[in-house]
């Protein structure tokens, strides 16, 4: 194959680079690259950011870069790295957003060849971007008190907030030159509340003991919709340790990892005060006392639970062309947290907990050979076996007799995945692939209609399938026409099938995973260098799956087209320009009475320009356009689009006041559209029948300006 010019040029350069320094040809000065890969720099960075507009039209930017609470905030980064050449130890500290409540801050220790230790602390708080008014009382909190506002948008203004604070420390030691030992502990909390609610709606038409909400008269409808934060406090620690152990021929790794996780809040017990409302503004008949139960009733939330793998990894070369990978897992899952802890009284007899138990073995073995110069071949066999051993409980009885209609059941499954490939380089610059893969999935299905009274079950599931086969067959081939234009296409075409239903409800949904599907994709991609100072990558998607199984409901087939352009051009040795465009669009037709069509678009566009104006300043910027929009049929009716739009132009200024000094400046316009029917339309907020709303300003518009004195030190 043909090489780039520019690259031939490069390996005689570095080539008689390599004779002058062999012979000892050396300046009296150190070169500026070199000086910075043997001594590092340090800087600190100082400034101040302010952000302009009403404080509406900032949730949207500020969601997540920790500006919420203030338009002028201080912005603090320390990077501070240190090497002791005598006795080969690197230190190194950074520290970005120290002011905010996105902070990072790392230390590390590390001694070449015989050990490192390492301690990393991020923070990140995630601000809700609507505007939430309410009447609820302890907000936040598992005992919320819904007391209902007269009129919507007489309430308080509730600010929710989730914060993440992670912790993580790691060592390195090598116990011989072949032998590395590595562990790491990694703590996270998170507290603060999230957007969520409950609700029900209670009729006497079609299947009434689906609806526990008694009160309701013959042929009547009514039901009622809450907002209620999810408290959140909870705590994710997470565990590894490892011995690896490397050979002239073979790498073995063999570990342990655990994963706990608790939470404080085990229930929700929302309180009602006062009256609840229909979306018409009507009282909802107090006398509906099984409404009102069912929205007191405790609303479980994440368990505590913990997962505990050892595992065994590694590769082998059997000959220079010949290698093999290797794994063996064993994971045992508990999630054991007692009912009554989590404050949950109504549990069934003689459970007093889920008392889950799910353990899993893992085997995987992979070939990869090259037995010819031409040919490449790989090969893989993965094997999962999951034994689910939770206790199968009856956990709800219908309303009208003691026939249980909602059992948890056993998710067991098994698991075999196969891999084979053969690359081959072809004459005149072709190479082609050719690749066949096979799936197998083995499930453990709940007890046939029997056991699950069709009409307490309703239209909700209609069937699933124990046993599910795929095989796909893909095929790539490459050229390089030129030095400097490269061109692939890949083609796929996978079908699953599998053995019969157990059917609960003729009118059910069936899930997608388990529907017979025929599934075709191709793809193409150039990558062209027309000149030494522009080049051009292009991809292009297409892809289509169709579903089938006994009945009409559920996925019918999905569409999906995707194609991206990427492009660089260097204006001088100064200058560079960059851009991408890239376009999505992704088709969902469901179907339940009538067929629905779900499709959503995504836009992007990112135009950016980098350079150097004189040795001491450096200027850049760049020009984004995001554009995501959802276009819902329901084949009897259409509802309106929900579109997100921002288009941000961010510039940049760089200029060296002095040798271990420079002052940068930013500034950011940012331009949001969010235009959700879902919490809205024309004008009129969504109203929960407490006469809670939620809004957001829908067009947000801002200014951010930033400056910084970088001071740099060895």
């Amino acid at each position: 194959m043909k090489q780039p010019k520019q690259q031939i040029v490069f390996r005689k350069n570095i080539l008689a680079l390599s004779v002058l320094l062999a012979i000892g040809v050396a300046h009296a000065d150190e070169d500026e690259d070199v000086l910075k890969l043997t001594k590092n720099e340090s800087s600190v960075s100082v400034g101040a950011g302010n952000i302009t507009g009403y404080s509406v039209d900032k949730s949207i930017f500020t969601q997540y870069n920790g500006m919420r609470n203030s338009d002028v905030n201080l912005l603090l980064d320390i990077n501070v790295v240190k090497l002791n050449d005598e006795k080969g130890l690197w230190t190194k500290f950074e520290g970005h957003n120290l002011q905010q409540d996105n902070r990072e801050l790392s230390f590390s220790n590390n001694k070449q060849g015989d050990w490192k230790y390492s301690l990393e602390y991020n923070e990140i708080t995630h601000h809700e971007i609507r505007t939430i008014n309410t009447g609820l009382q302890n907000a936040g909190s598992a005992k919320p008190i819904v007391t209902s506002l007269a009129t919507p948008g007489t309430g308080t203004n509730l600010n929710l907030q989730l914060q993440r604070q992670i912790e993580t420390l790691g060592v390195e030691k090598w116990l011989s030159p072949n032998l590395l030992f590595e562990t790491s502990f990694k703590n996270e909390d998170k507290v603060g509340a999230r957007l969520s609610g409950e609700g029900i709606v209670c009729s006497n038409i079609g299947f009434p003991s689906r609806y526990p909400c008694g009160g309701v008269g013959i042929g009547a409808m009514s039901g009622a919709l809450l907002m209620l934060p999810e408290p959140v406090k909870t705590n994710a620690r997470q565990i590894e340790a490892k011995l690896n152990y490397s050979g002239s021929q073979f790498l073995v790794t063999g570990g342990y990892y655990g994963s706990f996780f608790t939470n404080d809040n085990g229930s929700l017990n929302p309180v009602l005060s006062g009256s609840l409302y229909n979306p018409d503004g009507t009282i909802i008949n107090p006398g509906y006392t099984g409404l009102t139960n069912y929205l007191t009733a405790p609303l479980a939330l994440q368990p505590n639970n913990q997962s505990q793998q050892v595992y065994l990894s590694g590769n082998y070369a059997f000959t220079p062309t010949t290698r093999s990978t290797f794994k063996y897992g064993y994971t045992h899952s508990t999630q054991d947290e007692s009912f009554s802890s989590m404050g949950l009284s109504a549990g069934p007899a003689g459970a007093a907990r889920l008392g889950a138990v799910v353990n899993t073995n893992l085997f995987q073995f992979g070939l990869t050979a090259r037995p010819l110069s031409k040919l490449s071949v790989v090969a893989n066999l993965r094997y999962e076996d999951k034994n689910d051993k939770t206790p199968v409980t009856a956990y709800n009885l219908s309303s009208s007799s003691s026939t249980p209609y909602s059992n948890n059941y056993s998710s067991s499954l098994r698991k075999v995945n196969g891999k084979l490939e053969a690359a081959y380089q072809l004459p005149d610059h072709y190479r082609a692939t050719l690749g066949i893969d096979y799936a197998t999935v083995a499930r453990a299905t709940p007890p046939a209609t029997s056991s699950l009274a069709a009409s307490d079950l309703g239209l909700a599931l209609g069937g699933l399938r124990e046993n599910t086969q795929e095989v796909s067959y893909r095929g790539e081939i490459k050229r390089s026409f030129t030095d400097t234009f490269n061109a692939a296409v890949n083609v796929a075409h996978s079908q699953r099938s599998g053995d019969s239903w157990t059917i609960y409800s003729t009118g059910g949904t069936l899930p997608m995973s388990m529907m017979d599907r025929k599934r075709d994709k191709i793809k193409l991609m150039t990558d062209w260098m027309p000149t030494r100072m522009l080049s051009i990558q292009f991809i292009y998607e297409n892809g289509k799956d169709s579903y089938t199984g006994p009945s009409n409901s559920g996925m019918h087939d999905t569409k999906m087209t995707f194609y991206g352009i990427d492009s660089t051009y260097n204006l001088s040795e100064s200058w560079k320009l960059t851009g991408y465009l890239n376009q999505s669009q992704q088709t969902l037709h469901v179907s339940r009475v009538t067929v629905n069509e779900l499709t959503d678009i995504n836009t992007s566009a990112v135009f950016g320009v980098t350079g150097k104006v004189s040795a001491k300043l450096d200027l850049g910027g760049n020009l984004s356009y995001l554009n995501d929009s959802n276009r819902y049929s329901l084949g009897y009716a259409d509802l309106p689009n929900a579109t997100y739009r921002v288009t941000s132009l961010k510039l940049f200024g760089k200029y060296a006041v002095k040798k271990d000094a420079d002052v940068r400046v930013d500034l950011v316009h940012q331009n949001a559209k969010l235009d959700e029917w879902t919490w809205g339309s024309n004008g009129t907020p969504f109203t929960y029948s407490d006469n809670t709303t939620v809004t957001v300003q829908p067009n947000q518009s801002l200014t951010f300006f930033g400056a910084s004195y970088v001071y740099k030190f060895r």
